[in-house]
């Protein structure tokens, strides 16, 4: 039975491509199956996603930490994306023949060894105590505002007793969820006030779409307004009705939807032909998909077991 856990770490790098190749190829040296890796100069930040027995992942996920502990500074980092942390959040997800409880489990060990390095960490989604912990409150005011210290109410799960982030690498926020969708859309003929104003209509927090996280941002490298979303159950609420209202609310102030950014993964509910093409989803192909590159994963893996000698 083929176990495969996801991690889809995010990391506060965004602009020097040599830093970030060398951090996938530290990810991917610990033995797991490196899915899509994706890097922004404005958000500064890259999102690497790949997949494995849980024992790989968590290892990938370590490696990943110290690389990030040791490479970035987040005293001279600035990008429109907020951030706590170097390692910023790190995610687990169960994919095939684990539960959530399987991904808590690998999330609360791979926080204690994070802390290990001197890295605080927070828990969130359901590895947090209760479940459900958002990262919205956990990255409030971004790394300046942990810097003199935390605050009654805001002291990190790990280590216990510790009175300050890292100097350079802030904390890192440690999660177990279900796949979720993290896309963007672009807009034209509008300013950033706008873009404000229709994310803070559809996000779930002002009375919108349930599990929908928005923000309304302007990229000043490239000149370009997107709306940046998390939607945290796509087979719950339709990107498709999302993607509708967005277009409303643009073509009400004016502007024109441009195209759509999937960061990470493509989740099957983006894939039907007629909702790609409405959606202009960039670099669709199925690679990207998640479910293929799944099967592709844990086809590989059969026949290395198959492979493998016996003992006689």
């Amino acid at each position: 039975m083929v176990k495969v856990l996801e991690a889809v770490p995010n990391f506060s790098e965004g602009r020097d491509l040599s830093k970030i190749q060398a951090l996938v190829d530290t990810i991917a040296r610990a033995g797991v199956d490196v899915f899509d890796w994706s890097a922004d100069p404005d958000h500064h930040r890259c999102v690497i996603t790949y997949a494995g027995d849980p024992s790989a992942v968590a290892a990938a996920s370590i490696a990943g930490a110290a690389f990030a502990k040791e490479h970035i500074d987040l005293r001279a980092h600035s990008g429109v994306h907020p951030r706590v942390g170097a390692l910023d959040v790190l995610p687990f997800i169960p994919l095939r023949n684990l539960d959530m409880n399987d991904a808590v489990e690998v999330a609360h060990r791979v926080g204690v060894e994070v802390a290990a390095l001197g890295l605080p960490v927070f828990f969130y989604g359901q590895a947090a105590t209760p479940p459900g912990r958002g990262l919205a409150e956990l990255r409030r005011g971004g790394f300046e505002a942990l810097k003199e210290g935390f605050v009654k109410g805001r002291c990190p799960d790990l280590p216990n007793g510790c009175l300050h982030p890292h100097p350079t690498a802030g904390v890192t926020c440690v999660g177990a969820r279900e796949v979720l969708l993290a896309w963007n859309v672009f807009v034209g003929g509008l300013d950033v006030v706008d873009a404000k104003a229709i994310a803070g209509m559809i996000r779930e927090r002002n009375g919108g779409f349930t599990g929908l996280r928005a923000l309304g941002l302007h990229l000043p490298g490239q000149d370009r307004i997107q709306v940046s979303m998390n939607l945290e159950d796509p087979e719950r609420t339709s990107p498709m009705a999302v993607f509708e209202r967005i277009e409303r609310l643009v073509a009400a102030r004016g502007g024109q939807v441009l195209e759509t950014q999937v960061i990470g993964m493509i989740h099957d509910a983006l894939v039907l032909p007629a909702m790609a093409g409405r959606l202009h989803i960039l670099d669709l192909e199925p690679a990207r998909v998640l479910s293929h590159r799944v099967n592709q994963h844990v086809q590989g893996r059969l026949g290395m077991e198959m492979e493998t000698p016996q003992d006689s």
